[in-house]
């Protein structure tokens, strides 16, 4: 199949919550192919009215990287269609198999055109927040290889982002969990997120940069999970929680 087929394949796919098959069981695609999959398939949403908001980190943990046999992360685009309000119901009914995951936002405070260091990326960043994101792979029974998932736009699915804080607030070695009405289901540390969060943002910019498409200003970057993802199901209340970032939660329905 031509890219713009597998993409709207892809859509279809989401908008539906109808699992598809995987892509690299009957095409042969790189790298380079998924990522302009995964443009198209966007395009598509944005053709319907959504905005794009920013992007997602994948792969931040060393660990995921060896798993999948890669070296280096992988993105996802978001769009305003995935942002959820904090305490917004979560119609299970339109995912196929979703996940969340505890995860640290930045809020770009000016377009980043450029590569970043860790001694200048706050200049880019107007504040910081605790996030739960929700994933879901299109794919049948979560299955999928590396060019699949970064086709599939890394499984992004939703979002809710928590109050914003300052940039400088401290985001390094904090405590993060998730919670399932009342009770911790996943229990991790921010670190987990490539040994410092920030480093996600400084390889998103280099991402960006290398594919020709700036992070905008006000523009969010999701930079990972901290613990591993926990299924969902009807009638609890899942919640992330960040030390000194406060929480952020979802009502499933």
């Amino acid at each position: 199949m031509e890219n713009q087929q597998i993409a709207n394949q892809l859509d279809q796919a989401a908008l539906k919550a109808i699992a598809t098959n995987q892509i690299s069981e009957i095409n042969n695609i790189d790298l380079a192919s998924a990522y302009n999959i995964q443009k198209l398939s966007i395009a598509n949403r944005i053709n319907r009215g959504e905005k794009l908001v920013g992007l997602k980190m994948g792969f931040t943990s060393k660990a995921k990287m060896e798993q999948m046999g890669v070296h280096d992360l992988i993105w996802g685009r978001l769009t305003d269609g995935m942002q959820y309000k904090i305490g917004d119901s979560l119609n299970l009914d339109q995912f196929i198999h979703p996940r969340a995951e505890p995860e640290i936002a930045f809020l770009i405070s000016k377009d980043i055109n450029e590569e970043v260091t860790l001694d200048n990326v706050k200049d880019f960043v107007g504040g910081v927040a605790v996030a739960l994101e929700i994933i879901d792979s299109r794919f049948a029974n979560f299955k999928f290889s590396l060019e699949d998932v970064v086709a599939d736009n890394c499984s992004s699915a939703a979002f809710v982002i928590g109050d914003m804080k300052p940039a400088d607030t401290n985001i390094n070695g904090i405590l993060m969990s998730m919670v399932g009405d009342d009770v911790i289901v996943g229990k991790g540390n921010s670190d987990a997120i490539l040994g410092n969060p920030w480093e996600s943002l400084v390889a998103a910019a280099r991402l960006s940069k290398a594919n020709g498409e700036p992070i905008k200003k006000d523009h969010l970057v999701l930079a990972g999970a901290a613990t591993s993802a926990v299924f969902l199901k009807k009638g609890q209340t899942v919640s992330a929680h960040a030390e000194g970032l406060g929480s952020v939660f979802l009502d499933i329905v």
